[in-house]
């Protein structure tokens, strides 16, 4: 049982209770050998003697580890402790995405696709690392408090291979694609239609279909049509209703065929929303919506209704360990005599109930049997083990592909059991990166480097390793450090966007946790910069709030850039208190480096000013030439004489800067 400040893994200090599933209880807790805080997810009791259970347990772990990507929740460590099975993972302060909507009712337009921009590329990282997340949905959606999206709860995550596999999980029903809702075959498309009805939720407030029963629901999703969001949201842009509505086709062929391409089509909606630039192939017979067949219905119901029954036995067992608990809070306390328990009357008929007698009966044969393989299996590793350390079985090496799908976890072993290739990973923790290279590279690993925030470590030392140190691993296999790039702070870097796409440089900035403000066009000498980005607001790596709008402009091509000025230029006397109106004055129009536009004399004002093709500069001066009377003075010279100064015209200068207005 767990319980705060106890510790688990000789390293991992229990803080406080953060959450709770129906399979797992997530603790915060601190890891004293890194002195960081981490997440733990903890598997309940109860499931731990369960062989299915824990097998999916791990399943999840061993799905997420080694994926790094900051769009997605890493996991650093998985173990098990005298019965107690559990994931190390990142703490991400902050606020599921589905209770984010239900704060704001719905988002901006730019918001959500900004939101679905950075899960998309974390969706992308697994599906590059052959895992399907099969359970996409704004409460698997992360938002930290400084702006990142992360995707998590791998909880239905299958690594795939090149073989087709079949899917016997379900996500989320209001989430589920067409393919999963029917029970076949499921891939990297089915995640892109839960991202499409999370997009559509995000944006609306609500999920496109609802129903009295999850059955009713899952067949909404296989034959009814999709709605629109401008049903509900009218002035969502074109692009963006047609991005959902591709993610959501009923045939995966018809949807985004990989992320790469939905990332593309909603960082182009946010510089154009208002254009119609999404393709989606034409209906054809097999893609059109259609009515299910009995027993296409027959299959849907069943599937749906075993992950009811699911779900209902996991309260259930729920229920029944926080009633163990009460009875053991209890024991010291005398027992009641047991009383007749008096039962509701059930309406089902007695077949129903012999039915269930059966289902108990067949489901205790399954156990048993289950009890009896798990036995087999054991005694079989048990002799295998030993047989090898005397050397008994030798069947040559592993390939490289089927190591790296070995659980990365309990790849150890004495050093005597190594292979002729095989190495112990040593520990690089705490080092600097240039002493983890050189101690990686005289092992004959290669090293890549991951930067992270961390308030314990020292910035150049490493945090963290992925394999782990003592980790079985092939000679020439990747070893990814993580080297502390210092305390983390509100404040974040602004990336250098100069030569960039500008939607690759709106997305840059989003993942930055920065907002993209003005985009305008310019003209730029250096002619490779054409459609590329040459100037942004910030200069880059400049340490800046986080959600700092960034303004950017591309160029147009190499040119010149015309500006004008027109205006009105106002008396000298706004400045001057001895001008008198009417006298004579020269009114000259400059640009700030040093080009006359238009030189005026005049005697009234405001002088109209109405200049076009002013060449390439945004600023210039007007400045106003003008004489002042000033009257004689008589005044007593130091001698005790009489000086007397002659009236005089006296020349004076009023100088203002403009802006001009790109033409």
């Amino acid at each position: 049982m767990i319980k705060l400040g106890m510790m688990i893994g000789d390293r991992y200090e229990i803080l406080d209770k953060i959450g709770t599933g129906g399979m797992s209880d997530v603790y915060k807790a601190k890891d004293d050998k890194l002195g960081r805080l981490v997440a733990i997810k903890v598997l309940k009791q109860e499931f731990a003697e369960n062989a299915n259970f824990v097998t999916k347990f791990r399943t999840e772990a061993q799905a997420a580890a080694g994926m790094m990507h900051p769009n997605i929740v890493n996991v650093y460590d998985v173990g098990e402790e005298g019965g107690t099975h559990y994931i190390v993972m990142e703490l991400v302060e902050g606020i599921t995405l589905k209770k984010y909507i239900e704060k704001k009712q719905r988002l901006s337009v730019k918001e959500a696709v900004s939101i679905a921009i950075q899960v998309s590329m974390g969706i992308e990282a697994a599906h590059n690392n052959h895992i399907i997340h099969r359970d996409i949905k704004p409460q698997n959606i992360m938002i930290s408090k400084d702006g990142k999206v992360k995707v998590t709860d791998f909880g239905i995550a299958k690594a795939v291979s090149s073989n087709t596999i079949t899917s016997n999980v379900m996500g989320s029903v209001h989430y589920t694609s067409p393919e999963q809702a029917r029970g076949g075959y499921s891939d990297e498309k089915s995640d892109i239609y839960s991202l499409g009805i999370t997009l559509f939720e995000m944006i609306t407030g609500r999920v496109p279909f609802n129903g009295e029963t999850t059955v009713a629901i899952a067949i909404k999703h296989i034959q009814e049509p999709m709605p629109s969001p401008r049903l509900y949201v009218p002035e969502v842009p074109i692009s963006v209703e047609q991005i959902i509505l591709k993610c959501t086709q009923k045939s995966p062929d018809r949807r985004y065929q990989n992320m790469q391409e939905l990332i593309d089509d909603l960082k182009r909606s946010l510089m154009t929303p208002d254009e119609d630039f999404v393709k989606i192939a034409d209906m054809d017979e097999e893609a059109a919506t259609r009515a299910m067949s009995d027993r296409e219905l027959k299959q849907v119901t069943n599937r749906v209704r075993a992950r009811d029954e699911y779900d209902e036995y996991t309260v259930r067992v729920n229920k029944q360990s926080e009633k163990k608990a009460n009875q053991r809070n209890t024991q010291s306390k005398p027992k009641a005599k047991p009383q007749p328990q008096t039962r509701t009357p059930d309406r089902s008929s007695s077949k129903k109930k012999n039915n269930k007698k059966q289902n108990k009966d067949g489901s205790d044969k399954v156990t048993t049997i289950v009890a009896i393989i798990a036995a087999v299996l054991i005694g079989l590793i048990i002799i295998f083990v030993a047989g090898r350390a005397f050397g008994l079985f030798d069947f040559g090496k592993k390939t490289r592909e089927e190591a790296e799908a070995l659980p990365t976890v309990t790849a150890t072993a004495p050093v005597g059991e190594l292979g002729e290739n095989e190495l112990l990973v040593p520990d690089v923790k705490g080092k600097t990166y240039a002493e983890a290279v050189t101690t990686l590279n005289k092992e004959g690993f290669e090293v890549t480097k991951l930067e992270v925030s961390s308030d314990t470590v020292d910035k150049g030392n490493v945090v963290d390793q992925l394999p782990q140190a003592g980790t079985v691993a092939n000679r020439g296999d990747t070893i990814e450090v993580s080297v502390s790039s210092g305390a983390s702070s509100s404040k974040v870097h602004v990336p250098n966007l100069i030569g960039q796409d500008p939607m690759d440089a709106t997305a840059m900035l989003i993942e930055a946790g920065l907002q993209a403000g003005k985009l305008e066009e310019t003209t730029n000498p250096d002619p490779n910069l054409e459609g590329k980005i040459c100037y942004q607001s910030y200069t880059a790596d400049s340490a800046v709030d986080a959600g700092t709008v960034v303004d950017l402009k591309y160029s147009v091509g190499v040119g010149t850039v015309t500006y004008s000025y027109v205006g009105n230029v106002e008396s000298p006397a706004v400045e001057d208190s001895d001008y008198k109106a009417g006298s004579s004055c020269t009114v000259v129009l400059s640009t700030t480096t040093g080009v006359e536009l238009k030189r005026e004399t005049t005697t009234t004002f405001p002088v109209s000013m109405n200049i076009t093709g002013i060449p390439d500069c945004e600023t210039g001066t007007v400045t106003i030439i003008y004489n002042v009377s000033v009257p004689g003075q008589t005044t007593t010279g130091e001698d005790g004489q009489i000086i007397e100064t002659p009236a005089e015209d006296v020349e004076r200068t009023v100088v203002r800067t403009v802006t001009f207005t790109k033409e």
